[in-house]
Order: structure tokens, then sequence, then C-alpha cells
């Protein structure tokens, strides 16, 4: 197994193990168990940034890999990709809000907004991994030049 297929099946083992603590933090909240709930979000947090960190550094210096599957289903690839993009992003900034409303104990608005970024961040978990299938399982594919790479032009 080499850096290509490795790293992004670490970095999407992390998102994958973040969405469960989240998950398992939302249940602990339900039976009033607080600090447990506390505990178990900081741990997705911290596994979402893992995930963040490996993916941020292939992309730098190993590159992102190309479609390989039909040339055909690459537009509904594509499409696929930048709603999970956007979806991950929007995940991100709301579960960082959701964070520091709980720590600033604005608890009424930390509930409100909790409800909404878990499900937002559940379905950019799944579409993270389904993006993983598609490039690694089902069509893997190219390899691309590392960022630093186009940018020094070595």
């Amino acid at each position: 197994m080499d850096m290509y297929f490795l790293l992004p099946t670490i970095s999407t083992s992390f998102i994958v193990i973040s969405a469960v603590l989240v998950g398992i933090g939302w249940i602990l909240i339900i039976r009033g168990k607080r600090e447990a709930h506390q505990s178990m979000m900081v741990a997705g947090a911290v596994a979402a940034l893992i995930f963040f960190v490996i993916y941020m550094s292939r992309t730098i210096f190993v590159g992102n890999t190309a479609w390989g599957g039909d040339p055909d289903m690459e537009i509904f690839y594509r499409i696929f990709l930048i709603f999970h993009i956007i979806l991950a992003t929007v995940a991100a900034v709301f579960g960082i809000s959701t964070l520091v409303l709980g720590f600033k104990k604005k608890f009424k608005t930390h509930r409100r907004w909790g409800r909404f970024t878990s499900m937002i961040w559940f379905s950019s978990a799944m579409t993270g991994v389904i993006v993983y299938v598609l490039l690694y399982i089902l069509y893997p594919g190219g390899h691309t030049r590392p960022v630093w790479e186009v940018i020094l032009g070595v």
C-alpha cells in the first residue's frame, strides 16, 4: 500500500470516527450526561481536526487523486464532489460555532444549532466516504502533482 492510498484511507477513517463520536455525544446529551457529551464532542472535533491536517498535508505535498472512472460519469462525480466540499465547509463552520456556543455556556442556542450541525456533519461524513469509495475502491484514479510542485514549477 502506497501513500496515495494510505493517507486517504487514514484521513477518511478519522472523519468517520468523528461522526461516530458526534453520534455518541448526541446520545449522551439526550440521556442528560452533559460532561460526557462535552468530552465526546471535543473528541469528535479533535478527530475532525486530525482528518483536516492529514487531508491538507496530502493535498499540498502529494496532490489530489484524479477521477479514474468512466469519462461519461465524471460530470456526475464532479457535481457530487462540489456538493460534498460545500457541505463539509458548512459543517466545519457550524461545528466550530456550535462548540464555541457550548463552551460559552449559551446552551439554548447551542442546543438549536447542535441539532442542525450534527445532521450536516453526518451528511458530510457520508458523502466524504462515498467520494473515497469512488476514487480508491470502485474507480481508482490517477494522481496529480503536489500543489507545491505546481506553484514552484519543480
